[in-house]
C-alpha cells in the first residue's frame, strides 16, 4: 500500500455566515482555553480553521472522498469536526484530553452541528510499537482508552481522516494510516507554513 498525493484546488470566495461565526466563536473558545490552562495542556496547537475549511470544501465539491464518514486524529476542541459536518460529511473526533472533549461537544451543540466526540487514543490497536515512547508528546499518547470502541467503528470505517502532525511526526501519522485505514480513503493534515496536503491510499 502507499500514499499518492493529490492536487487541492481551493476556493477563495467568502466563507458562508455559519462558518465564519463557527470560526470564530472557536477562536475565542482557544483564547479562553490558552489563558486558562495552557500549561497543562501543552500539545494543543489549532490549525488555520479556514484553510481546513476550504480544504474540505474541496474535498466534497470535486467528490474525492469515497463515501461521507470522516475522523479528525487529535480532535482538540473539535473545530475541524465541526467544519466537516458543516460541509456534509458525517464527521467524528478522537482527543486524548477530557476537558478538550468537553468544549468540543459544546462547541457542536452551540452550531447545532451533528457530530460524535469519542475521548482516547486515535492510534489504532496494534499499531503501539510505531509510536516512539521515549518522547513525551500528548498528541501521540496511547495511554487512553480506544476512541474508536467510543465510536463504535473501526479505523478503516472513515473515507476521510484530518490529522495535524507535529512537525518530525509526519511520517508517523503517514504510516499508521497506511496501516490502518481503508483502500482508497484520503489523508488530510495540515503542516503550518506549509499548508494542506491531500494523500489517498492506494494499492501498489
Amino acid at each position: 500500500m502507499r500514499l499518492v498525493e493529490l492536487p487541492l484546488e481551493l476556493s477563495q470566495e467568502s466563507l458562508p455566515a455559519n462558518v465564519a461565526r463557527l470560526i470564530a466563536d472557536a477562536q475565542q473558545r482557544i483564547a479562553a482555553l490558552e489563558e486558562a490552562s495552557r500549561a497543562s495542556i501543552p500539545a494543543f496547537v489549532p490549525s488555520d480553521f479556514e484553510l481546513v475549511y476550504r480544504g474540505l470544501a474541496a474535498i466534497q465539491a470535486g467528490n474525492l472522498a469515497t463515501g461521507r464518514r470522516l475522523l479528525e486524529w487529535g480532535s482538540g476542541i473539535g473545530v475541524v469536526t465541526c467544519l466537516a459536518a458543516s460541509v456534509g460529511f458525517e464527521a467524528a473526533g478522537i482527543e486524548i484530553e477530557p476537558s478538550l472533549v468537553r468544549i468540543a461537544e459544546e462547541l457542536a451543540g452551540t452550531h447545532h452541528l451533528a457530530t460524535q466526540f469519542a475521548c482516547g487514543s486515535f492510534v489504532p490497536e496494534g499499531e503501539e510499537p510505531r509510536i516512539d515512547f521515549g518522547r513525551d508528546v500528548n498528541w501521540l499518547s496511547t495511554g487512553g482508552p480506544n476512541g474508536y470502541e467510543e465510536l463504535e467503528l473501526e479505523p478503516d470505517d472513515f473515507d476521510i481522516v484530518f490529522a495535524y502532525p507535529w512537525p518530525g511526526e509526519e511520517q508517523v501519522i503517514f504510516d499508521l494510516f497506511v496501516e490502518s485505514a481503508a483502500t482508497g480513503a484520503l489523508l488530510l493534515t495540515y503542516h503550518g507554513l506549509e499548508g494542506l496536503r491531500l494523500q489517498r491510499k492506494m494499492r501498489g
